[in-house]
Formats: structure tokens, C-alpha cells, sequence
């Protein structure tokens, strides 16, 4: 059998940051109390109308311009009709024939290489409500404080040809929703949701396969398990000869697989038709070009102006510009005088690492700094300087943390600057030394990686504030003696 390739697409439904939803006035704050952010209009009640929410509007154009979408003049809202518990009127209103957004693409970092995806259409829609299974008994519960709430979906052409490409895509994608401030990401909390689409062919050709839809993922890893799963799973079937089925399917996290959940359905399934209680859609070409004007720079022309402008690598600029508030964290630091390399590593060993660690990433914005942008710059500046070393200004974050306080006011008010003083860095050398003449002998022996113990014991001696480099010139040095 010739080799297999196969093809991806990925569906993502974005829930925008609105404070209302999509239409009526209810809150779309997530969280509350189940069935608590409700009225009539979103749990469907006989009689009610639907009032389109302007700045849901003003966000999918926001998100249509910053993926170099067209805007469509004209678009309309359309009933998308199917049962479910959580579908209170037994249609959702979305769009179908009309789109707002069509065309566009991302282009997107794999392994350094640029890789360009198109997209079809970002189009608006309300979200349903959420099902809760009681694990405990035979009941099922409906919570409906999520009917209403405003969607994006947004729809990738089927481009992407590995797991790479879909994580590196649903990453760029999400980024810029962030940078917009229309959506937070969250995945986990339901945010941020992607369904993929995955067949696969023989290279070379260019029809499309048998395609099954991916559904039930809540973090990138699990849509990329997910994808290179189905990936194994449809090729090792047509090895046997098996004929494949379009179908939905489910990821199962604890047993990291697909389950069949039921046949996939087609558009004409949900029997689309125009939304009478909502007249069409018409967006004046001002307006747009309004919107346009107040968007912010966007990851892509960040990354670029950070190389170009604080001759940061293309990795390092990549790291820093994934979140804006990260980006923004780094630049104030540099403004506040800090080399940009030597921010730009702090930020991204220390800073992040406790970041992650504590989970303040969480939010659309990081508001609850380990340390200001201004006391980070600060330890830079002291360790450049060679008045601290990088140890010392590791545990000085924690202790600076909530304070204000100047690194350098600290620093002198404890006296916890450098030793450097050649004299009393060989008076300490050579004591370590005549306590350790086996390492000594490994050293001389040929045992480069010695001089790391031996380095450590006069760092210890010294309180941890002997400047290494000097400790490590004047180790060689009497070794070599």
C-alpha cells in the first residue's frame, strides 16, 4: 500500500468576551450558579424575540480583519435545527449560507518554517447549554446559563498535513483571539473548544478521504493525541482492507483513544433555514475600517519587531509574544532599563516557570506578578553589573514579591552584593581545596566536571555570594599549580 498522508481541518468555537449575551441581557460571566444567568429569551420560552448584541458584531469583524477575512456587507442568521436537552428551542441560531467572515488564513511557525492555512468562514452563533450527568445516579441535569452566550466559529480550510501544524495552528489562532481581548482561551473551562476533522490519502493525491470528526477535547495536548490517534487508527484500518465510515467520534482521555459516538451529520441534517425573528445582517464599510483602525499589533508583527528591534532570536521572540501581557512584561522591563537578552532570559527561566507553577495564567491577563516588570529589570541590572550574582538574584524574588521595593536598596540594606576581591576568593579557594584532595586528584586526573563540585563548596563558604566566574578562574588556576 503506497504511503498515507493525512489531512486535517479544525473547527474552533471561541466564547467572546462580552459581558452580555449574544441576544438578550443576561450576564455571560462564566461560573454562576447552574440556571441562575437566565430570562426567557435564552431558554427559549414561547413568544420571545432575539435582539442581536452590537459588540458581538464588532468582535467577529475585529477577529475577521485580524486573519485578513473578508467582511461580507451583507450576512444573515440562520436556524440550525436538531434535539438535544441542552438546545432549550430545538434550534440554535447561527449562520449558514452568509457568513460574515469568509477567506483569510494564518500563517503559522512549524519547526521554524512558515506554513500557511486557510480559512473558510468565521461566522456568529449562540452556544448551547451544558448537559451534567450524575455520577451517582440515573439523572440527567441541564444547566442553562451558558444558552446564549456568544460563539465564534471559526472554520480552517483542510490544509494542515500533521499533528505540528494543528497544534502550531489552534496556538496562533488562540493568540490572537487573546491579543484581540475578545476571547480568554481557556480550554479547560470551555472557552476555547476544538472539533477536528482528520482523514487521510495516498500521497500525491488530492482527493479528500473518508472524514471523522474528533470532538470532546479540552487542552492542546489532548487534540493533538487525539489527532494522531485517529491518524494510526484510520491508516492501520485500511491496511487490513477495512472500509472506513464518516462518524463522529470521541476522545477518550483516560484510555487515550477515539469511540465512535455516532454517523456524522450533513449540513442539510439540520435543516437550515433563514432566521425570520432576525432581520439580515448589513455592516457598513465605515464601520469596518473603523475597527480596523483600533486593532493592536498582532503576534506575528511583535515577534518580527523583536528581533528586528531588541535583536532577540526568533525562538525568544516566539516564547515572549505567544501572550500579550508576557510581551508587554518584557518590554516594560526593557524600558525600565534592563539589556533586552538579559530580561528576555529572566522572563522566560523564572518569571514563566513560577508563572506555570502557580497556575497565574490562567486569566485572559496576568495581574498578580511574582515581581513588577520594573524589580525584574532591576536584578538584571545588578547581575550585569556584577553586584549580585544570578543566585542571589533568584532568591531575592520571592522576598521582593509584593513589596516595592528597589532590588538595589535591598541588596545594599542586607549587604548582599558580590565578593569579587581576588584575595579573599584564593584565601577561600585554597581552603576548600585542602578539604577535598580527592576531588582534587579527579580534577587533575582529567575529570573536568570536578570543577563544579568545587566551585559550589566555595560558593557555600562565602554564603553563596562569591562571583562564580571569578571562583572558577582562581579553582583552575591553583589546580593547575
Amino acid at each position: 500500500m503506497s504511503a498515507l498522508e493525512p489531512v486535517i481541518g479544525l473547527e474552533v468555537h471561541a466564547e467572546l468576551l462580552t459581558r452580555s449575551k449574544i441576544f438578550c441581557a443576561c450576564t455571560a460571566e462564566f461560573g454562576g450558579p447552574p440556571n441562575t444567568n437566565v430570562c426567557p429569551v435564552c431558554t427559549g420560552m414561547p413568544g420571545v424575540l432575539p435582539v442581536l448584541n452590537r459588540r458581538v458584531v464588532e468582535f467577529a469583524i475585529r477577529a475577521g480583519l485580524a486573519t485578513h477575512c473578508t467582511t461580507a456587507p451583507r450576512s444573515r442568521f440562520a436556524r440550525k435545527n436538531y434535539f438535544y436537552p441542552d438546545l432549550p428551542k430545538g434550534y440554535q441560531i447561527s449562520m449558514y449560507e452568509l457568513p460574515l467572515c469568509t477567506g483569510g488564513h494564518l500563517d503559522v511557525l512549524v519547526d521554524g518554517q512558515a506554513k500557511r492555512v486557510g480559512l473558510t468562514r468565521i461566522h456568529m452563533e449562540e452556544d448551547t447549554g451544558k448537559n451534567i450527568h450524575d455520577a451517582h445516579g440515573d439523572a440527567s441535569l441541564v444547566d442553562f446559563n451558558r444558552s446564549g452566550v456568544p460563539l465564534l466559529e471559526i472554520v480552517s480550510e483542510p490544509d494542515m498535513r500533521s499533528v505540528a501544524e494543528a497544534g502550531a495552528y489552534l496556538r496562533t489562532l488562540r493568540s490572537i483571539l487573546q491579543y484581540l481581548e475578545i476571547c480568554d482561551g481557556n480550554m479547560e473551562e470551555g472557552s476555547f473548544r476544538c472539533d477536528a476533522n482528520v482523514s487521510v490519502r495516498p500521497a500525491g493525491t488530492t482527493a479528500l478521504g473518508t472524514k471523522v470528526e474528533i470532538k470532546n477535547m479540552n487542552s492542546f495536548r489532548a487534540v493533538e493525541k487525539a489527532i494522531a490517534y485517529e491518524i494510526e487508527r484510520q491508516s492501520d484500518a485500511l491496511a487490513r482492507g477495512e472500509r472506513l465510515v464518516q462518524e463522529t467520534r470521541l476522545w477518550d482521555a483516560e484510555r487515550e483513544e477515539t469511540r465512535s459516538m455516532r454517523s456524522k451529520e450533513h449540513a442539510h441534517d439540520y435543516r437550515y433555514f433563514p432566521e425570520p425573528d432576525l432581520l439580515p445582517l448589513v455592516v457598513e464599510r465605515a464601520w469596518v475600517d473603523e475597527i480596523r483602525a483600533t486593532l493592536p499589533e498582532l503576534p506575528a508583527a511583535r515577534r518580527e519587531r523583536f528581533v528586528r528591534d531588541h535583536q532577540l532570536s526568533p525562538y525568544d521572540a516566539d516564547v515572549l509574544t505567544q501572550r500579550k501581557d508576557v510581551a508587554d512584561y518584557f518590554e516594560a522591563g526593557v524600558a525600565a532599563g534592563a539589556a533586552p537578552k538579559e530580561m528576555a532570559n529572566w522572563v522566560m527561566t523564572e518569571l514563566l516557570r513560577i508563572v506555570r507553577d502557580e497556575k497565574l495564567d490562567r486569566a485572559l491577563v496576568i495581574r498578580d506578578w511574582p515581581v513588577t516588570a520594573a524589580q525584574l529589570a532591576g536584578l538584571a541590572k545588578l547581575v550585569d553589573a556584577g553586584t549580585i550574582n544570578r543566585n542571589t538574584a533568584k532568591g531575592l524574588i520571592p522576598r521582593l514579591r509584593g513589596t516595592g521595593r528597589d532590588p538595589a536598596e535591598l541588596v545594599a540594606a542586607e549587604g548582599l552584593a558580590q565578593v569579587s576581591d581576588r584575595g579573599a576568593l584564593e584565601a577561600a579557594a585554597a581552603e576548600v581545596l585542602a578539604k577535598h584532595p580527592a576531588q582534587v586528584a579527579e580534577f587533575r586526573a582529567g575529570k573536568e566536571r570536578v570543577l563544579g563540585f568545587l566551585v559550589g563548596q566555595v560558593m557555600k563558604a562565602t554564603g553563596g555570594k562569591a562571583n562564580p566566574q571569578v571562583v572558577g578562574e582562581l579553582l583552575r588556576k591553583a589546580l593547575a599549580g
